[in-house]
């Protein structure tokens, strides 16, 4: 079984960076090494869907993501990124999946941005990062805030591919520290006696490939990460990929395990809408910093990275 679902995270990740093409039931199964018979079975067993309900809701999913993130981007080059044929055939699904079309989708974000933009929660509660002040480098800027007496920093910087290790998590994961302890565990027996892990460099990385405001939550994915040395070969349940490199928004952050969502609303909502940044489409990330038992009050440092580029 651990074979199987090695070779099915290798479809994921394939899928993933393949979104806008033509993919097929014989390619992926390829991907795979299954026979496309035992593939589409093996795929749904694993995964609770069939192979092209995931393609068709992952598509849509990131569709959705795409038209709050670029509100000025036409809707047909949206469908077309995320894999549509055409403009008909991307409405008509994102209606039946949404119940609403990609047009009225945006409409109904436009009150949220405007919360957010007045510092507000989506709730409608006032925030609560205080806005302190921002220094302009010469490789980047930092913005910095106030949450709850402690100081919290934003800064938008160039960050190196990263070569990971990674054991993958579908299903809820909000608060539930105990599973991201165990899944780091595994890891770490994996790596320790393999010589991979150096304690002064590497890093712990939880990367989230799906938006929870927008995709169930028992078909979210999760890959808990450590950074390995190129040329590193998976193994089990371990796989290996590339986090892409390129420019990240890093909110440096100290939280109680249940502040984890206003970070990152803050960080993706409050202090993007007012940035000048708008999302890139590489997936977004967690880097631990510390050991929470090892902090006086039990708090967890923590690096968010959002992608962004230029608003445009």
């Amino acid at each position: 079984m651990n074979e199987y679902q090695k070779r099915i995270n290798r479809v994921l990740d394939y899928i993933e960076n393949n979104m806008d093409k033509n993919l097929t039931l014989e390619e992926l199964a390829d991907v795979s090494c299954f026979s496309r018979f035992h593939f589409a079975r093996i795929f749904a067993s694993l995964m609770g869907e069939t192979l092209f309900q995931f393609i068709q809701r992952v598509r849509l999913e990131k569709a959705a993501t795409r038209l709050a993130a670029d509100p000025r981007e036409a809707v047909i080059n949206i469908a077309l990124e995320c894999g549509f044929a055409n403009a008909s055939s991307f409405s008509k699904s994102f209606k039946s999946h949404f119940g609403v079309s990609p047009s009225g989708w945006r409409s109904n974000l436009r009150q949220v941005q405007s919360n957010l933009r007045k510092g507000k929660s989506k709730a409608g509660k006032e925030s609560k990062f205080i806005y302190r002040d921002t220094e302009y480098r010469k490789n980047s800027t930092v913005w910095r805030y106030e949450m709850n007496k402690s100081e919290v920093k934003v800064e938008v910087k160039e960050v190196e591919p990263m070569t990971v290790a990674y054991i993958r998590h579908v299903g809820p994961y909000a608060g539930d520290s105990d599973l991201f302890g165990r899944l780091f565990g595994q890891l770490y027996q994996w790596a320790g006696p393999r010589g991979v892990i150096d304690p002064e460099t590497t890093k712990c990385i939880s990367i989230y490939h799906d938006n929870p405001e927008i995709t169930d939550e028992t078909k979210l994915r999760l890959s808990v990460c450590v950074t390995v040395p190129e040329g590193t070969e998976a193994e089990g349940d371990i796989n290996i990929m590339t986090v892409p490199g390129g420019k990240y928004a890093i909110g440096h952050f100290e939280l109680d395990v249940t502040e984890y969502g206003e970070a990152w609303s803050f960080l993706c909502g409050e202090w993007l809408s007012t940035s000048g940044y708008e999302p890139d489409d590489r997936p977004c990330f967690e880097m631990m910093i510390n050991n929470p038992e090892d902090h006086p009050e039990g708090k967890h440092i923590v690096d968010i990275y959002e992608p962004v580029r230029a608003l445009k």
